[in-house]
């Protein structure tokens, strides 16, 4: 099947949407057939033959939405999904909105009953439309295939423009079989009134930001998902070289910055480093990049660099301003606003890194005085060790996670690369690590991938295995198996009065190691320390996929950890300070 020999004749609505799709450069596909996207199905199955295009069989719908989502953040191109109607798209649900609040460009088309059939209860209708509007940037019911090249590509122009999300488009069953005389439109050949151009930088607010950091002794960046969605690592990099800026990272943005440099702080809030949450409650300068000040890094959010003064840029308006009201507000692309920003302090204005030498200093005894910590008990493996162990055998790996303690100890104890850190941040969706290992793995076929999931985590969608022995994708599962829902324990020992309601797993867990030695995936259980660094080696050093079940000490809690309505400065879990060692604020709690 060649494109050029496709214009202007007679093809369906499912012809339109394929061919609409390959000519936005889309290699990959995940999805799940069914009744009323099977026009769509029948038509890819030509494509798949002419290798236009691969499509990845997953085992729930679910895992389809992961999957698109974290190839779209791995590589910074759209993620596509499909799924049927009915269950099938309701079954995408929590991955749109996991991509819709972590800014995910991704494309989602959902099978629809006919167009005579809507609204009649039919078999398998749901109103996937209304459902979704609030978790998409915008959505799509194609009533006419005759309109399904302009949707594709107003879909696509949406999906990337300004701050990224997922956009919907519904395929009615009718509108994929009928025929027309086909015209296609080319990526970008679109005009859509209501999506606003991007605002020009403004250079009274560039003048403004360089004169505040001209004039600050204790700065901070402060970095979110935006400055990765916008690939500024490199301006970001220039900056901290010329001002000699200390810089920490939200869950988002981990990974912006050379993690082992002396400048990263690493994570802030309610699990970051107490080094980090101690330098953002006493700057006297915050620059926000790409970040959107939410309620798990501020803590109490009248208290949160309550000494600062705040630059905040994003290329969200909406974001600017919403939860801290800044000094400078820039609304644009986090590296244009950069770049505009390095031209004009190399330009205008002498850089003075020592008169933060102090700043730093003191940062650097935090630092020693409050490490983050890795347990080594005798009798039992802690997942911190475990996570050391496995970033030193593949620093270059591309990482997922799911969510909870393990997520934390992840983001707290990995280093790791733009782009190589993936995890449901904003919505915190249990279930994410598995498919989007597989994402990023089909995304990277030559690269590591090593999926970080906890034991009740990795049970939502654990079915997902089927996927990775189909396609025989090398991704290492490592399991951190404490037998709790970890984090829900910790806030029942921390805040409920060690009331365990319903988070102990021991009941009805399954035998993992059995579980992927069942779908022909290699598979170890570690129960000992001394077993912990050969199992890895040998599992990143395997060919094949490998999942290694750690049995960890169940008792260990994450921390630092800020309560909540706490400001950061207040962290429980952390050492008292030692005689002789750098003092904090009277406003620092350390317990």
């Amino acid at each position: 099947m060649s494109l050029k020999q496709i214009v202007g004749s007679e093809k369906t609505g499912a012809f339109a949407l394929l061919d609409s799709i390959v000519r936005h450069s889309v290699s990959h596909i995940f999805g799940y057939p069914g009744g009323a996207i099977l026009p769509i199905y029948d038509e890819l199955y030509a494509w798949e033959e002419s290798q236009l295009i691969n499509h990845i069989l997953v085992r729930h719908e679910q895992g389809a939405s992961h999957a698109a989502d974290a190839y779209s953040r791995s590589t910074g191109r759209v993620g596509v999904c499909f799924a049927t109607s009915g269950p099938g798209a309701t079954n995408l649900v929590s991955g749109i909105a996991t991509a819709y609040i972590d800014s995910v460009p991704m494309l989602i088309v959902t099978g629809q009953v006919g167009r005579a059939f809507i609204g009649t209860d039919a078999f398998q209708e749901v109103d996937i439309f209304g459902i979704t509007l609030p978790i998409v940037k915008h959505s799509y019911v194609v009533r006419d295939p005759r309109e399904m090249s302009r949707i594709v590509t107003e879909a696509f122009f949406i999906c990337t423009h300004g701050r990224p999300g997922p956009v919907l488009i519904d395929v009615p069953k009718d509108v994929g079989l009928e025929k027309f005389n086909y015209f296609s439109i080319e990526p970008g050949q679109v005009n859509i009134p209501g999506c606003r151009p991007i605002a020009n930088i403004k250079s009274r607010q560039i003048l403004m930001a360089a004169k505040m950091l001209q004039q600050s002794s204790q700065p901070l960046l402060y970095i979110g998902g935006g400055a990765i969605i916008s690939n500024a690592h490199q301006a970001i990099k220039e900056l901290v070289d010329l001002y000699k800026i200390p810089i920490t990272t939200t869950l988002m943005g981990k990974g912006i910055f050379d993690e082992n440099s002396e400048f990263c702080l690493g994570m802030l809030g309610m699990h970051g480093t107490a080094y980090a949450n101690f330098a953002v409650s006493e700057c006297d300068l915050l620059i926000a990049l790409g970040a959107r000040f939410d309620d798990r890094v501020t803590g109490k959010l009248d208290e949160f660099a309550c000494n600062a003064q705040v630059i905040h840029v994003d290329i969200d308006p909406a974001e600017v301003g919403k939860n801290r009201i800044p000094q400078v507000a820039i609304v644009g692309d986090v590296k244009e606003v950069l770049m505009a920003l390095l031209k004009l302090l190399k330009t205008s204005f002498k850089p003075y890194p020592e008169q933060i030498i102090s700043w730093q200093d003191r940062i650097n005894r935090w630092r020693q005085q409050y490490p983050l910590l890795v347990p080594k008990k005798s009798t039992s493996i802690s997942p911190q060790e475990i996570l050391v162990a496995t970033n030193s055998l593949a620093e270059s790996a591309y990482f997922t996670t799911d969510v909870g303690q393990h997520q934390m100890w992840s983001a707290q104890f990995l280093k790791v690369k733009p782009k190589h850190w993936l995890s449901s941040a904003g919505l915190g969706t249990m279930g994410y690590g598995l498919p989007a290992a597989i994402g990023a793995q089909v995304a990277h076929p030559n690269d590591i991938v090593i999926c970080i999931s906890g034991d009740s985590s990795f049970q939502m969608n654990m079915q997902e295995l089927g996927t990775v022995a189909q396609y025989k994708l090398p991704i290492k599962i490592i399991i951190i198996n404490n037998k709790w829902q970890g984090m829900v324990r910790q806030w029942q020992q921390a805040f409920y009065g060690e009331r365990y309601s319903h988070s102990r797993m021991t009941e009805g867990a399954p035998n993992f190691q059995k579980l992927a030695e069942s779908f022909g995936i290699k598979a170890v259980t570690v129960n000992s320390r001394k077993n912990m660094q050969s199992s890895l080696e040998e599992a990143i050093s395997y060919p094949g996929p490998v999942l290694l079940d750690f049995q960890v000490t169940e008792s260990e809690n994450c921390y630092p950890m800020v309560a909540p309505g706490k400001s950061n400065a207040q962290m429980i879990g952390i050492a008292k300070p030692q005689r002789g060692t750098a003092s904090v604020s009277k406003n620092i709690e350390a317990l």
